[in-house]
């Protein structure tokens, strides 16, 4: 588990459910938007529950955030592409 701050906002990675990196808001700026996913249940009603069991909130970022999330999950360090846009060649 790990936490990641951006300006006022701290959020557990594991509750991340995706990310848009290139989104725009209504007057076009540059944002970043993250739902974040939270149980809908409390620790007393394991034996009722409903399909559903995540409530998703969406935090949309802009202004410097918007790099700092970009770089973040584009990093091959926090991130595992699995179609990179390049292809590394190799010499035989």
């Amino acid at each position: 588990m790990t936490f990641i701050k951006i300006q006022n906002v701290v959020m557990n990675s594991s509750c991340v459910a995706a990310i848009k990196l290139n989104n725009q808001t209504v007057l076009g700026e540059k944002s970043v938007s993250v739902p974040l996913a939270t149980p809908q249940f409390s620790l007393f009603q394991w034996d009722t529950i409903a399909q559903n069991l995540y409530h998703y909130k969406w935090i949309e970022f802009t202004g410097q955030a918007v790099i700092t999330l970009q770089d973040y999950f584009t990093s091959f360090n926090n991130v595992i592409d699995l179609l990179p846009q390049y292809q590394e060649s190799s010499v035989v």
